[in-house]
């Protein structure tokens, strides 16, 4: 049995020597490679991550002192070292193990958190709770990156966390994990300040450069291991005065740099931190994104954050034969920014997930990653829209939750023209519940003055995407999924308000029911209409493109059919589906509305046909639902059709 088997719980970690420990973190890391590279997965940061998890869980006793992680991907290790290992070939697969924190899994679980920057809100939080109710012996340990550090929500939870004089002083432990990263490098001036805290390069040249010298001139070993010293020593105290002046000026105690891979300075730093008495302390270490792992650490672009299915040995994947929504986004707003110099990207450290690589090679002027600060990503594009810009706002979906305020009141009240691009739009898979974009539409639905569109395929993603820069006068949106984006769709015809025609009834036939179709749902819509009309019932598609505001002749359209059935992987409270029920209400139409979108809850993890099907929006359970709900006549009448035909 390896140690890694033996491990039950942090308990057995504590009986290990330093040898055996040793051997453990070889055995994590060959284990998360091997494993993650068979489910895919945030294997960077979980190699990077080693040495500070076996600390803590070996200084602190979780579940009785509170562990939170930010941001949760970095949590493998965790998971590993609290009796989850033989689960983790399900890692991130339909009711397998999660790949962030969950409480369903473990007592050890706290924060099922995978938006950054939240941990220190919550620490500050939780340990105010224990010294109100008297627990003041168990510690809140939160482990933040130095990108997650980037995101303001941290710094307002800091300002307060610094505040605080109440006593008994707060048990508080707040871990900088400083890899120098989230996706790619961490921006900001934060991170600069960070980068003067990182004594190791500077300090081994100098200690290089130190050894040479003493070599050069000979001098006997002794002394030159007393000049060496006294140069690390002298280092150290420089290092040590200049620049913990941030902290210190917050009146947060701070201790390190410490090296992260080493897991005896680990252990003694963290020691010290639990026995402060001061009240909240941070411990700086730092550490290195895909340690142990060369096709990692030797990855430019984002060091393995996160991988599909890889060669555990190479690091190298299988290249895919099919073209993502992503990359279609990417080439063509280069090509938009190589007409129009007044087109400018704005990101929230998600440069490479959102297709903007290429973007900042051909205008590197022209792009900013402002970290992870949705907020101040949409305000900032505001004033860039009023400086006589257009800018285009590249995020998750999920992520422009966290700025609809800026959405609202800073872009839309404002009338300026900024277009949103969100990634991952919809139903996305093995991120699960905080990752599926299925808020935005209901969300939006409410801006006044939003355009709102879904493309069907990657020839509508090119054009709507220049139909939204073309906008001057409010906000903007393009959503589409992840994944492949599969082959174009052709219109039979296009209407005056830009609704695309995808299916008619013929001449002379009854129009039983129009089937909207939202985004990529647009093959699923003909799935459906095919198996209806063997039932015997009719079926008119549309694809309107611009989704919100509904276009007037979706409305007309739907007056002459028995039923409308709107197709959408947001959430149907307040969707797409609600918004044409409330025009046709406002029409004084009586036309039914079968709202066929995503349910008002926290969806699961699992891949996205295995999720659709778990919510009811596969084919054969559509069209079950939409003959449901067709008037009675119209379901006896296709009865007594398919009879006849039999």
């Amino acid at each position: 049995m390896t140690f890694l088997e033996s491990l039950g719980s942090p308990a057995d970690l504590r009986r290990l020597d330093d040898e055996e420990c040793e051997v453990l973190a070889k055995e994590i890391r060959d284990h998360l490679i091997t494993s993650v590279a068979g489910t895919g997965g945030h294997l960077g940061p979980n190699l990077g991550v080693v040495e500070l998890t076996m600390g803590l869980h070996r200084v602190f006793d979780s579940p009785r002192d509170t562990i939170i992680f930010d941001v949760g991907h970095q949590t493998y290790v965790h998971k590993l070292l609290t009796g989850r290992s033989e689960q983790f070939s399900t890692l991130r697969q339909r009711e397998g193990l999660s790949g962030y924190p969950s409480r369903a899994e473990s007592e050890h679980d706290v924060l099922e958190n995978s938006h950054a920057s939240a941990s220190l809100s919550w620490a500050d939080g939780i340990a105010k709770a224990r010294q109100l109710t008297g627990e003041t012996d168990r510690h809140v340990v939160a482990v933040i990156g130095d990108g997650a550090l980037t995101g303001g929500m941290a710094w307002e939870a800091l300002n307060t966390i610094a505040a605080d004089t109440s006593a008994p002083p707060r048990r508080l432990v707040i871990i900088v994990n400083d890899n120098g990263r989230s996706y790619a490098p961490t921006v900001g001036g934060f991170a600069a300040h960070l980068d003067e805290l990182r004594t190791m390069s500077g300090y081994e040249r100098l200690l290089s450069w130190g050894k040479e010298t003493l070599r050069q001139s000979g001098a006997p070993g002794r002394a030159a291991y007393s000049a060496i010293h006294g140069v690390k020593r002298g280092l150290k105290d420089m290092v040590s005065a200049a620049q913990t002046g941030m902290f210190d000026e917050l009146g947060i105690k701070y201790l390190g740099p410490v090296d992260g891979h080493d897991l005896s300075s680990v252990e003694k730093a963290l020691q010290l931190a639990k026995q402060f008495e001061g009240g909240p302390i941070i411990v700086h270490m730092i550490t290195q994104k895909g340690h142990g792992f060369d096709p990692a650490v030797n990855d430019d672009a984002d060091q393995f954050h996160s991988v599909g299915v890889i060669d555990p040995v190479t690091g190298r994947s299988t290249p895919s034969k099919s073209t993502s929504w992503t990359s279609v986004f990417g080439a063509e707003v280069c090509e938009l920014a190589a007409e129009r110099s007044d087109i400018v990207a704005v990101t929230a450290a998600m440069l490479l997930p959102v297709g903007l690589a290429e973007f900042a090679k051909q205008f590197p002027q022209r792009v900013f990653d402002v970290g992870i600060a949705e907020q101040h990503a949409v305000a900032s594009a505001a004033g860039l829209s009023y400086g006589g810009l257009h800018p285009i706002v590249c995020i998750y979906s999920t992520f422009l939750n966290r700025a609809f305020d800026q959405m609202l009141m800073d872009v839309a009240l404002h009338r300026q023209g900024v277009t949103f691009v969100l990634d991952r739009a919809g139903v996305t898979g093995p991120d699960g519940a905080s990752h599926h974009g299925i808020w935005d539409i209901a969300m939006l639905r409410i801006v006044p003055g939003l355009r709102l569109a879904a493309p069907r395929d990657a020839a509508r993603l090119t054009e709507e995407l220049r139909e939204a820069a073309a906008v001057t006068d409010g906000p903007t949106v393009l959503r589409f999924p992840r994944g492949s984006v599969g082959s174009d769709i052709p219109a039979l015809r296009r209407l005056d308000d830009g609704v695309d025609v995808l299916r008619e009834v013929p001449a002379g036939s009854a129009e039983d029911v129009l089937i909207v179709s939202v985004g990529p749902f647009a093959v699923r819509a003909e799935a459906v209409a095919e198996q209806l009309a063997g039932q015997g019932i009719s079926a008119t598609i549309v694809d309107p493109r611009w989704v919100l505001p509904v276009p007037e002749s979706v409305i007309a359209l739907a007056a002459g059919h028995s039923l409308v059935a709107v197709l959408e992987d947001g959430v149907k409270i307040g969707g797409v589906g609600s918004q044409i029920r409330s025009d046709l209400r406002e029409a004084d139409s009586r036309i039914g509305v079968l709202e066929l979108g995503a349910p008002d809850e926290f969806l699961p993890q699992g891949s996205r046909e295995e999720i659709l099907e778990h919510v009811g929006l596969d084919v054969d359970t559509i069209v079950s639902r939409i003959v449901r709900a067709l008037p009675a006549e119209v379901a006896r009448r296709a009865e007594e059709g398919t009879r006849r035909a039999v």
